[in-house]
């Protein structure tokens, strides 16, 4: 009797946390195409701005009953890093094992802190308490390079944003993100589209991590936090070269197609707690 109790909330519990990671893919989705949609209006001069993350969450609290909506954002990047830290723990997608499993894990880890980050920064925003977007990659750099073997340490996190980029390249490359999603309840048309936006999003967001990163790597080199930048920094770079507005355009788009593949993580994940 006992069991039979048991197993039924146990699947009540597993569906419960499926929800939540499914919420939290939808809102990191709905970060991503507010920043690659400014950023397009921005690159053609056709409004908009070149924003970070933040810069995207304070353009939503603006808005009509954005307060509101930003408040369920927040939520929902709460519910993200909470799936992260799961996928952490308990590894439930089951990633090898050993070295490699560490290998997985990690990167959710570190997927956490940043979102839990920028969760806060929301619910900070929803509530009406004084924040800012700006500057806020110098200040952390700053933060790192006063600690001992602060350069190292700024270096090694300007490494990791490379080293994730050339992941999420490969990842576009392989399109290995196929085996996660539930194929078999999409239509041939939408298997097609969402593998071409799949990829298409996640080189998009490889491009810009690996420009993050190297602006890391020259604030750990000449002890300069001023020189490092995130998201907002790395699309104004693509902005200053060559055809700049189109290649920024370009990868704008990419960042709506990567909000895109976001929703369709939440939509069409496999997702076993």
């Amino acid at each position: 009797m006992d069991i039979q109790e048991f197993v039924p909330q146990e699947k009540q519990t597993k569906k419960w946390i499926e929800n939540l990671a499914r919420f939290g893919y939808a809102a990191k989705g709905v970060v991503y195409i507010t920043v690659g949609f400014l950023a397009f209006l921005a690159a053609f001069n056709w409004g908009g701005e070149v924003t970070s993350s933040e810069g995207a969450l304070l353009t939503v609290a603006n808005q009509p009953f954005g307060r509101v909506l930003l408040l369920l954002v927040a939520l929902g990047l709460l519910s993200y890093v909470a799936w992260q830290f799961v996928q952490v723990i308990f590894d439930p997608e089951h990633n090898d094992s050993g070295l490699s499993a560490w290998g997985h894990r990690l990167p959710y880890a570190a997927s956490g802190f940043v979102y839990g980050g920028l969760a806060l920064f929301a619910f900070k925003t929803a509530f009406n308490q004084p924040t800012s977007s700006g500057d806020s990659s110098d200040q952390q750099t700053a933060t790192l390079l006063s600690q001992p073997f602060g350069q190292w340490l700024v270096g090694a996190v300007g490494v990791g944003f490379v080293a994730y980029g050339c992941f999420y390249a490969y990842r576009a490359y392989s399109t290995k993100f196929r085996r996660h999603l539930k194929l078999h309840e999409m239509s041939a048309k939408e298997e097609a589209w969402s593998t071409r936006i799949g990829r298409f999003g996640l080189t998009a967001k490889g491009v810009v991590s690996v420009i993050t990163g190297y602006f890391f790597i020259q604030a750990a080199r000449v002890s300069d936090p001023s020189r490092s930048e995130d998201t907002e920094g790395a699309l104004q770079a693509i902005q200053q070269q060559p055809y700049g507005a189109w290649l920024m355009g370009l990868v704008a788009l990419g960042l709506i197609a990567y909000g895109i593949h976001m929703g369709v993580q939440a939509r069409y994940r496999r997702i076993s707690p």
